[in-house]
Protein backbone atom coordinates (compact mmCIF):
# COMPACT_ATOMS: atom_id res chain seq x y z
CA UNK A 1 0.00 0.00 0.00
CA UNK A 2 1.04 3.44 -0.73
CA UNK A 3 0.65 6.28 1.88
CA UNK A 4 0.07 10.08 0.55
CA UNK A 5 0.19 12.82 2.60
CA UNK A 6 -0.81 16.29 1.00
CA UNK A 7 0.48 19.92 2.20
CA UNK A 8 -1.61 22.31 0.90
CA UNK A 9 0.24 25.76 1.26
CA UNK A 10 2.71 27.50 -0.94
CA UNK A 11 4.65 30.78 -0.69
CA UNK A 12 2.53 31.64 -4.26
CA UNK A 13 0.32 29.80 -6.24
CA UNK A 14 1.59 29.53 -10.06
CA UNK A 15 -0.43 30.60 -13.01
CA UNK A 16 -0.29 27.27 -14.74
CA UNK A 17 -1.14 24.85 -11.46
CA UNK A 18 -4.51 23.47 -10.82
CA UNK A 19 -3.59 21.33 -8.08
CA UNK A 20 -5.40 21.92 -4.54
CA UNK A 21 -2.33 24.46 -3.70
CA UNK A 22 -2.97 27.67 -1.41
CA UNK A 23 -0.86 30.81 -1.20
CA UNK A 24 -0.25 31.43 2.65
CA UNK A 25 2.02 34.18 4.55
CA UNK A 26 0.87 32.24 7.75
CA UNK A 27 0.36 28.99 8.82
CA UNK A 28 -0.79 26.91 11.86
CA UNK A 29 1.61 24.24 11.35
CA UNK A 30 0.90 22.56 14.48
CA UNK A 31 -3.06 22.34 13.79
CA UNK A 32 -2.18 20.73 10.09
CA UNK A 33 0.01 18.67 11.69
CA UNK A 34 -2.91 17.28 13.94
CA UNK A 35 -5.30 17.00 11.82
CA UNK A 36 -2.87 15.10 8.85
CA UNK A 37 -2.15 12.62 11.84
CA UNK A 38 -5.27 12.01 12.89
CA UNK A 39 -6.89 11.04 9.41
CA UNK A 40 -4.07 8.79 9.16
CA UNK A 41 -5.47 7.04 12.31
CA UNK A 42 -8.90 6.83 10.48
CA UNK A 43 -7.11 5.49 7.53
CA UNK A 44 -5.61 2.60 9.48
CA UNK A 45 -8.49 1.42 10.77
CA UNK A 46 -9.82 0.79 7.48
CA UNK A 47 -6.94 -1.21 5.66
CA UNK A 48 -6.15 -3.99 7.77
CA UNK A 49 -2.86 -3.33 8.30
CA UNK A 50 -1.54 -3.28 4.81
CA UNK A 51 2.39 -2.81 4.32
CA UNK A 52 3.30 0.24 3.14
CA UNK A 53 5.68 0.72 0.52
CA UNK A 54 5.61 4.10 -0.07
CA UNK A 55 4.89 7.61 1.72
CA UNK A 56 4.84 10.22 -0.89
CA UNK A 57 4.57 14.72 0.96
CA UNK A 58 3.04 16.60 -2.08
CA UNK A 59 1.29 19.21 -2.53
CA UNK A 60 1.48 22.58 -1.83
CA UNK A 61 5.19 22.87 -1.25
CA UNK A 62 5.62 20.26 1.46
CA UNK A 63 9.56 21.76 2.12
CA UNK A 64 7.91 24.61 4.10
CA UNK A 65 7.08 21.79 6.79
CA UNK A 66 9.52 22.17 9.75
CA UNK A 67 11.60 18.83 9.62
CA UNK A 68 10.44 17.81 12.70
CA UNK A 69 6.43 17.44 11.37
CA UNK A 70 7.34 15.50 8.56
CA UNK A 71 9.20 12.75 11.10
CA UNK A 72 6.17 13.21 13.08
CA UNK A 73 3.62 11.67 10.20
CA UNK A 74 6.57 9.28 10.00
CA UNK A 75 6.62 7.84 13.38
CA UNK A 76 2.75 7.77 12.78
CA UNK A 77 2.57 5.90 9.57
CA UNK A 78 5.21 3.23 11.25
CA UNK A 79 2.91 3.10 14.34
CA UNK A 80 -0.07 2.03 12.37
CA UNK A 81 0.85 0.26 9.61
CA UNK A 82 3.91 -2.46 9.28
CA UNK A 83 6.63 -0.49 6.98
CA UNK A 84 8.63 -2.51 4.13
CA UNK A 85 12.25 -2.73 4.62
CA UNK A 86 12.33 -0.70 1.13
CA UNK A 87 9.88 1.48 1.61
CA UNK A 88 10.37 4.87 -0.62
CA UNK A 89 9.60 7.77 1.22
CA UNK A 90 9.62 11.30 -0.79
CA UNK A 91 8.95 15.04 -0.35
CA UNK A 92 8.70 17.81 -3.15
CA UNK A 93 10.38 21.01 -2.82
CA UNK A 94 10.86 23.81 -4.02
CA UNK A 95 14.45 25.35 -4.84
CA UNK A 96 13.29 28.71 -3.22
CA UNK A 97 12.36 26.72 0.26
CA UNK A 98 16.02 24.97 -0.29
CA UNK A 99 19.10 24.49 2.09
CA UNK A 100 21.53 22.28 2.90
CA UNK A 101 20.66 22.47 6.54
CA UNK A 102 16.96 22.12 5.74
CA UNK A 103 17.58 18.81 3.79
CA UNK A 104 20.06 17.14 5.95
CA UNK A 105 17.09 17.73 8.84
CA UNK A 106 14.34 15.88 6.42
CA UNK A 107 16.88 13.21 5.52
CA UNK A 108 17.58 12.86 9.55
CA UNK A 109 13.75 12.00 9.51
CA UNK A 110 13.35 9.48 7.37
CA UNK A 111 13.00 11.28 3.51
CA UNK A 112 15.06 9.17 1.44
CA UNK A 113 14.17 10.77 -1.91
CA UNK A 114 13.82 13.82 -3.12
CA UNK A 115 11.32 15.91 -5.94
CA UNK A 116 12.46 19.10 -6.96
CA UNK A 117 10.47 21.51 -8.99
CA UNK A 118 12.36 22.87 -10.96
CA UNK A 119 9.95 23.74 -14.28
CA UNK A 120 13.39 25.46 -16.12
CA UNK A 121 16.95 26.44 -16.50
CA UNK A 122 16.34 29.54 -17.70
CA UNK A 123 15.00 32.53 -16.19
CA UNK A 124 13.35 33.96 -18.90
CA UNK A 125 10.95 31.18 -18.66
CA UNK A 126 10.85 30.59 -14.98
CA UNK A 127 9.76 34.85 -14.71
CA UNK A 128 6.99 33.64 -17.61
CA UNK A 129 5.93 30.62 -15.26
CA UNK A 130 5.25 32.60 -12.11
CA UNK A 131 8.05 30.77 -10.49
CA UNK A 132 9.80 32.73 -7.47
CA UNK A 133 13.40 30.88 -7.75
CA UNK A 134 15.64 31.40 -11.11
CA UNK A 135 18.03 29.32 -12.65
CA UNK A 136 21.06 29.56 -9.86
CA UNK A 137 18.56 28.29 -6.92
CA UNK A 138 17.53 25.21 -9.72
CA UNK A 139 20.94 24.36 -9.50
CA UNK A 140 22.04 24.83 -6.32
CA UNK A 141 19.16 23.14 -4.94
CA UNK A 142 20.07 19.96 -7.43
CA UNK A 143 23.66 20.27 -6.32
CA UNK A 144 22.13 19.81 -2.63
CA UNK A 145 19.79 16.92 -3.12
CA UNK A 146 22.24 15.30 -4.84
CA UNK A 147 24.49 15.21 -1.99
CA UNK A 148 21.92 14.65 0.66
CA UNK A 149 19.65 12.21 -1.00
CA UNK A 150 20.42 8.76 -2.80
CA UNK A 151 17.55 9.35 -5.02
CA UNK A 152 16.60 12.15 -6.55
CA UNK A 153 13.96 13.50 -9.16
CA UNK A 154 12.94 17.16 -10.86
CA UNK A 155 10.55 18.29 -13.30
CA UNK A 156 10.41 20.50 -16.01
CA UNK A 157 7.79 22.07 -18.50
CA UNK A 158 8.19 22.41 -21.94
CA UNK A 159 6.46 23.75 -24.91
CA UNK A 160 6.11 26.85 -23.51
CA UNK A 161 4.80 30.01 -25.43
CA UNK A 162 7.65 30.58 -27.98
CA UNK A 163 9.85 27.77 -26.84
CA UNK A 164 11.54 26.31 -30.32
CA UNK A 165 12.61 23.28 -30.36
CA UNK A 166 16.49 24.17 -30.48
CA UNK A 167 16.07 25.53 -27.63
CA UNK A 168 14.26 22.56 -25.67
CA UNK A 169 16.86 20.47 -27.16
CA UNK A 170 19.86 22.68 -25.19
CA UNK A 171 17.66 22.90 -21.87
CA UNK A 172 16.75 19.29 -21.75
CA UNK A 173 20.62 18.31 -22.91
CA UNK A 174 21.76 20.04 -19.73
CA UNK A 175 19.10 18.96 -17.70
CA UNK A 176 20.09 15.26 -18.47
CA UNK A 177 23.22 16.00 -17.70
CA UNK A 178 22.25 17.13 -13.79
CA UNK A 179 19.68 14.10 -13.12
CA UNK A 180 20.14 11.37 -11.48
CA UNK A 181 18.05 8.51 -12.26
CA UNK A 182 14.86 10.60 -12.61
CA UNK A 183 13.18 13.23 -14.58
CA UNK A 184 9.46 14.36 -14.33
CA UNK A 185 8.77 16.28 -18.18
CA UNK A 186 5.62 17.64 -19.25
CA UNK A 187 4.16 19.51 -22.02
CA UNK A 188 2.41 23.10 -20.79
CA UNK A 189 -1.54 22.45 -20.86
CA UNK A 190 -3.63 24.99 -19.80
CA UNK A 191 -6.01 23.86 -17.00
CA UNK A 192 -9.59 25.66 -16.39
CA UNK A 193 -10.01 28.06 -13.34
CA UNK A 194 -6.03 28.85 -13.54
CA UNK A 195 -4.72 32.56 -14.29
CA UNK A 196 -2.61 30.81 -17.82
CA UNK A 197 -6.36 29.87 -18.57
CA UNK A 198 -7.72 33.25 -18.30
CA UNK A 199 -5.06 34.30 -20.47
CA UNK A 200 -5.52 31.86 -23.27
CA UNK A 201 -9.03 33.08 -23.20
CA UNK A 202 -8.37 36.47 -24.00
CA UNK A 203 -5.65 35.76 -26.09
CA UNK A 204 -2.67 36.54 -24.36
CA UNK A 205 -1.17 33.07 -24.09
CA UNK A 206 -0.58 30.83 -26.79
CA UNK A 207 0.73 27.37 -27.00
CA UNK A 208 2.52 25.66 -30.12
CA UNK A 209 -0.02 23.87 -32.83
CA UNK A 210 -0.37 19.52 -32.05
CA UNK A 211 1.91 19.12 -34.77
CA UNK A 212 4.79 21.23 -33.16
CA UNK A 213 3.69 19.77 -29.90
CA UNK A 214 3.85 16.29 -31.03
CA UNK A 215 7.92 16.86 -32.28
CA UNK A 216 8.57 18.33 -29.02
CA UNK A 217 7.06 15.43 -26.76
CA UNK A 218 9.22 13.33 -29.40
CA UNK A 219 12.59 15.23 -29.31
CA UNK A 220 12.07 14.08 -25.87
CA UNK A 221 12.00 11.35 -26.08
CA UNK A 222 14.18 10.69 -28.66
CA UNK A 223 16.76 12.24 -25.59
CA UNK A 224 16.28 10.79 -22.61
CA UNK A 225 16.21 7.32 -24.30
CA UNK A 226 19.85 8.22 -25.41
CA UNK A 227 20.88 9.31 -22.08
CA UNK A 228 19.36 6.03 -20.25
CA UNK A 229 16.19 7.76 -18.90
CA UNK A 230 13.61 5.90 -21.24
CA UNK A 231 9.91 7.20 -20.25
CA UNK A 232 7.91 4.65 -18.53
CA UNK A 233 4.94 6.54 -17.93
CA UNK A 234 3.80 9.52 -21.03
CA UNK A 235 6.18 12.13 -18.74
CA UNK A 236 8.19 10.59 -16.15
CA UNK A 237 11.89 8.82 -17.28
CA UNK A 238 14.01 6.79 -15.55
CA UNK A 239 16.73 4.84 -15.14
CA UNK A 240 16.40 1.14 -14.62
CA UNK A 241 15.49 0.65 -10.85
CA UNK A 242 14.89 4.21 -10.67
CA UNK A 243 11.01 4.53 -10.93
CA UNK A 244 8.75 6.21 -8.77
CA UNK A 245 7.29 3.46 -6.23
CA UNK A 246 5.08 5.46 -5.42
CA UNK A 247 3.80 6.74 -8.89
CA UNK A 248 3.35 3.02 -10.18
CA UNK A 249 1.00 2.04 -7.17
CA UNK A 250 -1.23 4.62 -8.81
CA UNK A 251 -0.47 3.78 -12.04
CA UNK A 252 -0.62 -0.27 -11.50
CA UNK A 253 -4.24 0.60 -9.77
CA UNK A 254 -2.61 -0.47 -6.53
CA UNK A 255 -3.88 0.58 -2.96
CA UNK A 256 -3.10 3.95 -1.65
CA UNK A 257 -4.84 6.48 1.05
CA UNK A 258 -4.40 9.87 0.86
CA UNK A 259 -4.36 12.41 4.21
CA UNK A 260 -5.15 15.76 3.95
CA UNK A 261 -7.29 18.45 2.40
CA UNK A 262 -8.58 17.18 -1.80
CA UNK A 263 -6.41 14.08 -1.22
CA UNK A 264 -7.64 11.15 -3.23
CA UNK A 265 -7.64 7.37 -2.15
CA UNK A 266 -8.28 3.84 -3.82
CA UNK A 267 -8.01 0.86 -1.33
CA UNK A 268 -9.67 -2.13 -0.52
CA UNK A 269 -9.19 -3.00 3.52
CA UNK A 270 -12.28 -5.42 4.21
CA UNK A 271 -14.57 -4.85 1.47
CA UNK A 272 -14.02 -6.83 -1.60
CA UNK A 273 -14.26 -3.79 -3.90
CA UNK A 274 -12.29 -0.57 -3.72
CA UNK A 275 -13.31 2.36 -2.27
CA UNK A 276 -12.49 5.15 -3.15
CA UNK A 277 -12.42 8.48 -1.12
CA UNK A 278 -12.26 11.97 -1.69
CA UNK A 279 -11.05 14.41 0.91
CA UNK A 280 -12.85 18.48 0.68
CA UNK A 281 -10.64 21.00 -0.99
CA UNK A 282 -10.27 23.83 1.13
CA UNK A 283 -8.17 23.38 3.78
CA UNK A 284 -10.04 25.18 6.84
CA UNK A 285 -12.77 22.97 6.18
CA UNK A 286 -10.99 19.81 5.90
CA UNK A 287 -9.19 20.80 8.96
CA UNK A 288 -12.50 21.31 11.01
CA UNK A 289 -14.41 18.14 9.88
CA UNK A 290 -11.41 16.05 10.95
CA UNK A 291 -11.01 17.47 14.16
CA UNK A 292 -15.08 16.73 14.71
CA UNK A 293 -15.50 13.34 12.84
CA UNK A 294 -11.78 11.74 12.24
CA UNK A 295 -11.54 12.47 8.81
CA UNK A 296 -11.73 15.59 6.25
CA UNK A 297 -13.64 13.13 3.26
CA UNK A 298 -16.66 14.81 1.27
CA UNK A 299 -16.83 11.28 -0.22
CA UNK A 300 -16.47 7.21 0.21
CA UNK A 301 -17.95 5.43 -2.15
CA UNK A 302 -17.73 1.48 -2.80
CA UNK A 303 -16.57 1.25 -6.67
CA UNK A 304 -18.27 -1.33 -8.85
CA UNK A 305 -16.39 -3.99 -11.20
CA UNK A 306 -16.51 -2.07 -14.13
CA UNK A 307 -15.83 1.07 -12.26
CA UNK A 308 -12.43 -0.08 -11.63
CA UNK A 309 -11.73 -2.02 -14.58
CA UNK A 310 -12.26 1.62 -16.47
CA UNK A 311 -9.87 3.13 -13.88
CA UNK A 312 -7.41 0.41 -13.60
CA UNK A 313 -7.20 0.46 -18.01
CA UNK A 314 -6.77 4.56 -17.62
CA UNK A 315 -4.31 4.26 -15.36
CA UNK A 316 -2.58 1.18 -16.83
CA UNK A 317 -2.13 2.35 -20.64
CA UNK A 318 0.06 5.54 -19.21
CA UNK A 319 2.70 3.17 -18.10
CA UNK A 320 5.37 1.63 -20.97
CA UNK A 321 4.18 -1.69 -18.94
CA UNK A 322 1.12 -1.16 -20.12
CA UNK A 323 -1.90 -3.38 -18.54
CA UNK A 324 -2.27 -7.19 -17.91
CA UNK A 325 -5.69 -8.10 -19.11
CA UNK A 326 -5.50 -11.61 -17.29
CA UNK A 327 -4.66 -9.31 -14.03
CA UNK A 328 -7.44 -7.51 -15.05
CA UNK A 329 -10.34 -10.29 -15.60
CA UNK A 330 -9.12 -11.67 -12.15
CA UNK A 331 -9.63 -8.79 -10.53
CA UNK A 332 -12.95 -7.46 -11.99
CA UNK A 333 -14.47 -9.98 -14.18
CA UNK A 334 -14.30 -7.67 -17.50
CA UNK A 335 -11.86 -7.07 -20.14
CA UNK A 336 -11.65 -4.79 -23.51
CA UNK A 337 -13.60 -6.50 -26.53
CA UNK A 338 -11.28 -8.29 -28.65
CA UNK A 339 -12.30 -6.34 -31.72
CA UNK A 340 -11.60 -3.34 -30.43
CA UNK A 341 -7.93 -3.90 -29.68
CA UNK A 342 -7.54 -5.55 -32.63
CA UNK A 343 -9.02 -2.38 -34.30
CA UNK A 344 -6.23 -0.53 -32.18
CA UNK A 345 -3.21 -2.49 -33.09
CA UNK A 346 -4.06 -2.71 -36.74
CA UNK A 347 -3.70 1.07 -36.61
CA UNK A 348 -0.29 0.90 -34.49
CA UNK A 349 -1.87 2.37 -31.72
CA UNK A 350 -1.76 -0.47 -29.15
CA UNK A 351 0.62 -3.36 -28.92
CA UNK A 352 -0.39 -6.91 -27.38
CA UNK A 353 1.81 -10.07 -26.04
CA UNK A 354 1.74 -12.35 -23.19
CA UNK A 355 -1.52 -11.40 -21.84
CA UNK A 356 -0.82 -7.77 -21.71
CA UNK A 357 -1.58 -4.21 -23.91
CA UNK A 358 0.09 -1.33 -23.87
CA UNK A 359 0.07 1.90 -25.94
CA UNK A 360 2.83 2.42 -28.68
CA UNK A 361 4.64 5.62 -29.49
CA UNK A 362 2.25 6.73 -31.70
CA UNK A 363 -0.52 5.75 -29.50
CA UNK A 364 0.53 7.75 -26.42
CA UNK A 365 0.48 11.01 -28.77
CA UNK A 366 -3.32 10.06 -28.49
CA UNK A 367 -3.07 8.76 -25.06
CA UNK A 368 -6.99 10.41 -24.22
CA UNK A 369 -8.64 8.81 -27.19
CA UNK A 370 -6.97 5.33 -26.94
CA UNK A 371 -7.68 4.83 -23.41
CA UNK A 372 -11.46 5.98 -24.21
CA UNK A 373 -11.89 3.39 -26.82
CA UNK A 374 -10.66 0.46 -24.58
CA UNK A 375 -12.18 1.71 -21.44
CA UNK A 376 -16.09 2.05 -23.58
CA UNK A 377 -15.22 -1.67 -24.88
CA UNK A 378 -14.81 -3.07 -21.61
CA UNK A 379 -17.27 -5.89 -21.26
CA UNK A 380 -18.08 -8.92 -18.96
CA UNK A 381 -15.52 -11.70 -19.64
CA UNK A 382 -17.35 -14.50 -19.36
CA UNK A 383 -19.08 -12.66 -22.82
CA UNK A 384 -16.21 -11.47 -24.18
CA UNK A 385 -14.32 -13.52 -27.80
CA UNK A 386 -10.82 -13.57 -25.95
CA UNK A 387 -7.56 -12.69 -28.10
CA UNK A 388 -4.75 -15.00 -27.61
CA UNK A 389 -2.55 -14.26 -24.44
CA UNK A 390 0.61 -15.17 -26.24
Amino acid sequence: MAVYVHWPFCEKKCPYCDFNSHAANSIDEARWLAAILRELETYAAETARQPVASVFFGGGTPSLMQARSVGAVLDRVAALWPISETCEITLEANPSSVEAGRFAAYRAAGVNRISLGIQSLHDDALKALGRIHDAAEARTALDIAARTFDRMSFDLIYARPGQTLDAWRTELIEALSLARGHLSLYQLTIEPETAFFALQRRGRLRLPEAELAAEFYTLTQELCEAAGLPAYEVSNHAAPGEESRHNLAYWRYGDYVGAGPGAHGRYCGAAERKIATAALKSPLAWAKKVEALGHGREERVELGAQEEAEEAVLMGLRISEGVDLRRLEARTGFRPAASTLAMLESEALIASGDGRISTTAAGRLVLNAVVETVASSLEPADQASHLPTT
